[in-house]
């Protein structure tokens, strides 16, 4: 099982604090409060990652929301394992990863997203990174529409 990196816990707290900003800029609203106990949790025990079946369950319902907010695949529609690759050049991601994709966690998924985003040497990243953000961008709108 993966874990939820700090860093998405991160990301998941500033998307609440946007979302839902403090009314007094002391109180944290419920969402944030919740992430942030997890993430002051991992700093203590100097932890990188939240196990997501133990996380308590508004903290989880929080990375969710966020979660949700995120692009779901880093595929750009250039896929080499369909040649026989065993890492695809367009995303990254390996043979199985691909295959399995569908049937992948939330913090499953994310935790292929951070290794590629580390690594950095598909073409999603480099060659490609405007239709990368592209289709980031379609998606974010397509998000708003709804």
């Amino acid at each position: 099982m993966a874990g939820i990196h700090i860093t998405d816990i991160e990301s998941a707290i500033n998307y609440w604090r946007a979302r839902e900003p403090s009314p007094d800029g002391v109180a944290l609203p419920a969402p944030t409060r919740a992430l942030a106990e997890v993430y002051a949790l991992l700093v203590y025990y100097h932890e990188t990652e939240a196990d997501e079946t133990t996380m308590p369950p508004k903290a989880l319902a929080a990375w969710m929301a966020w979660y949700e907010s995120t692009p779901d695949t880093p595929c750009i529609a250039i896929c080499s394992t369909s040649q026989g690759d065993d890492w695809c050049k367009g995303c990254g991601r390996s043979f199985e990863e691909v295959q399995r994709w569908t049937e992948m966690g939330p913090a499953a998924k994310r935790a292929t997203w951070r290794r590629i985003t580390l690594e950095a040497n598909s073409w999603r990243f480099n060659k490609y990174a405007e239709r990368a953000s592209e289709g980031q961008t379609a998606i974010a709108t397509n998000l708003l529409q709804k």
